[in-house]
């Protein structure tokens, strides 16, 4: 299968801190590829190269067999989507409001959206469970709403590829399980390509196909979850010694394993 995203051998440096470099992935339609990493590795900043917010040292991205470079933002909005950390809106607006500002990269110049952009979100917010809150003010609703809300905007630029930086981060467990069964079944049912950071094997296990463990600027592993996410991997990625079990039950799960860390069992490397 080609693949809709493609990074080659990229590098990243900030001045004369090299972030990352060597760095080859390939992301197809369906995909959900987890990026884990301790803080500070890159995983950001490669996702911020991935959608061409920042451009490369070295190395190549390809979108859809194109150079990222040669297209213009609004055609790479027209194909990609992007979530990032934090966010937060000086206004009031509806949640419905907020991700009809999704279509803005299919509008003219100073052009209002029309009744099938409206239609586009509304079908992009019933995406993601959150019909109920379409007329509610964006900034009344909780972390985990807010969160679900911003994939539909995503979602909404009716994108190829999903970029997600953390998208769980600082949610209660049952708002984490929510976000995740969403971009499971985006990826199923709609062939969206998903790459997802995250601090959670787990999270990995739970819904990729494909994962990359990120440390010192490289990855020590690429590939299928329950390969790559292995106790010595994890260990080498985390510095503490953790279990890699077996799990039983239906589920959305791909690799039918679980993470247990070893609590005051770190490793002496």
């Amino acid at each position: 299968m080609d693949a809709l995203l493609r990074l080659s051998n990229g590098g990243f440096s900030y001045g004369r801190h090299q972030v990352f470099s060597g760095l080859s992935l390939a992301l197809c339609a369906g995909d959900v590829f987890c990026l884990l990493g301790p803080n500070g590795c890159g995983k950001t900043t490669l996702l911020r190269c991935l959608s061409g917010l920042l451009a490369l040292d070295e190395g190549r991205v390809w979108l859809r067999g194109q150079p990222l470079s040669a297209l213009d933002e609004m055609a790479r909005a027209r194909q990609m989507g992007i979530v990032f950390q934090e966010h937060s809106s000086p206004f009031p607006y509806t949640v419905l409001e907020m991700v009809v500002m999704g279509r803005a990269p299919h509008l003219s110049f100073l052009a209002t959206p029309s009744q099938r952009d409206v239609g586009i979100a509304e079908q992009a917010l019933a995406g993601v469970g959150m019909t109920h809150l379409r007329d509610k003010p964006y900034t009344q609703i909780s972390g985990g709403e807010r969160q679900l809300v911003l994939i539909a905007r995503a979602l909404a630029q009716e994108p190829l590829v999903l970029l997600l930086d953390e998208p769980t981060s600082h949610l209660d467990y049952g708002h984490q399980m929510l976000i995740l069964a969403t971009i499971e079944r985006l990826a199923r049912t709609q062939g969206l390509a998903v790459i997802m950071a995250t601090h959670f094997p787990d999270h990995a296990l739970l819904i990729a196909n494909k994962a990359a463990l990120m440390k010192e600027g490289g990855f020590i592993a690429v590939g299928p979850p329950d390969h790559v996410l292995t106790e010595d991997n994890l260990q080498q990625l985390y510095g503490v010694r953790v279990k890699v079990l077996p799990v039983e039950g239906d589920g959305m799960t791909w690799a039918r394993k679980a993470v247990v860390p070893l609590l005051g069992a770190r490793s002496e490397e």
